[in-house]
């Protein structure tokens, strides 16, 4: 929506005071996601009710999903969209209506785009929608079925990318590993991984939120290349057999143990991060306790754990919401703990040792130069490294440094850059 908006000559204010028009993307995906898309809609409103004559637009999934039931609680915004009509979002700050398009909005290398994440990293989405129907997830309802984009088009955008100085590329979808299947085709993502390791000025590619029965040995093979970051984002969600089979997911504990063992013979180093979810109906003590020693076995190196939040119209609305909002939380916090302790057994071991990290930007403690990342540490959602100087920087900084690794916490490093 930025590019589109660039694109027909608005330009963006980070303060909401000095805004025109205020525009919401929402996620509609969870219940805590609703509360703080509520949050933000409200907060734009006050803004418009203390001068009239800025224009309040909400677009999303939240909106695709709950669009009726929002225009009654919040009559004061001045258009909706969903997810279908992102590229037409100028003529709405225009003021001119659309006929809504069928289907979720998918960009291509000719979308026009502003890079949001900073100099040195960029985002790209390679599918909308999924092809699984996990029985929690509102996904398949809000963006509907899987949509690849076109291996060109991917490449297009990399090759774009890479010339603008991104020096790591993230792919991003509901499931990367289905990409292309949708269009009948085998191996999709190796084949794109394949190709983008050929574009000149990319020495780091990532892909996240892989299904783990996705994961085969072409793929393993393919992550062996050193342009390719020897780590997986897997949410198992969880361990025990009957929950797996309640969330209509495919690998239970002892098969995601075995699937580990594999992918950890086959690429010596890598991270893996993994999601689940607790609070689950279904989910009594016993299947919390073969959780929480599923966690103590797997040793991952990054963990998110989500509590249950049902979603109407999924295959588990009619279970209900059996376990308490106070348990849930509980049950998170402890497996948070069990990590913690693990994740501070694992970031130690780089102390003393040497490592390429990708600078996001300077930082803004007092003694610390930089921020940034290791291959290991996935944007947004695992630690950071933090970089001292030897010496006062003089000229432009590499994208990507070498640094010793002097301490560590629980998920971040310190480190310092080494000449």
């Amino acid at each position: 929506m930025l590019g589109v908006l660039k694109k027909n000559g608005f330009r963006p204010v980070a303060d909401i005071r000095l805004a025109e028009v205020i525009i919401i993307n929402t996620c509609g995906f969870i219940q805590p996601a609703r509360r703080e898309s509520r949050k933000a809609i409200r907060r734009a409103l006050n803004a418009k009710r203390r001068d009239p004559a800025k224009n309040v637009i909400v677009a999303g999934c939240f909106v695709e999903r709950d669009r009726e039931s929002l225009m009654a609680e919040f009559p004061e915004v001045d258009a909706w969209t969903g997810v279908t009509d992102f590229h037409r979002i100028d003529r709405l700050v225009k003021g001119l209506s659309i006929n809504e398009s069928s289907g979720t909005f998918l960009y291509d290398h000719r979308s026009p785009r502003i890079i949001t994440t900073g100099p040195s990293w960029a985002y790209v989405k390679i599918s909308e929608g999924c092809a699984h129907r996990c029985a929690f997830c509102a996904i398949p309802i809000i963006k509907g079925p899987y949509k690849s984009r076109p291996v060109a088009s991917v490449l297009h955008e990399a090759r774009n990318l890479a010339s603008l100085g991104i020096r790591e590329l993230d792919l991003v979808s509901h499931d990367s590993t289905w990409y292309r299947r949708d269009k009948g085709e085998r191996d999709g993502l190796s084949r794109l991984l394949e190709a983008l390791t050929k574009v000149r000025g990319l020495p780091w590619i990532r892909f996240l939120y892989g299904y783990p029965g996705e994961i085969n040995d072409r793929l393993l093979e393919v992550m062996s290349d050193a342009k390719i970051c020897r780590y997986l984002d897997l949410p198992f969600q969880h361990s025990h057999a009957a929950v797996i089979k309640a969330m209509k997911r495919g690998i239970d504990g002892p098969r995601a143990l075995e699937l580990l063992g594999k992918i950890r013979r086959k690429l010596p180093g890598v991270a893996i991060r993994t999601s689940l979810i607790v609070g689950f109906p279904g989910e009594g003590q016993k299947e919390f306790e073969n959780l929480k020693e599923f966690v103590r076995e797997a040793r991952f190196n990054h963990l998110g754990v989500f509590t249950y939040s049902p979603e109407r119209d999924t295959p588990a609305w009619p279970l209900g919401d059996p376990v308490s909002s106070q348990e849930k939380e509980a049950r998170r916090r402890e497996l948070m703990e069990i990590q913690a302790g693990i994740s501070r057994e694992i970031i130690g071991s780089y102390v003393g040792r040497k490592i390429k990290v990708i600078i996001e930007g300077a930082s803004p403690k007092k003694g610390v130069a930089f921020r940034g990342r290791a291959r290991f540490q996935a944007p947004e959602v695992d630690g950071i490294v933090e970089l001292s100087c030897p010496e006062e920087p003089s000229g432009a900084f590499q994208p990507i440094v070498t640094a010793e690794i002097v301490s560590a916490g629980t998920y971040d490093l310190k480190g310092k850059v080494v000449r």
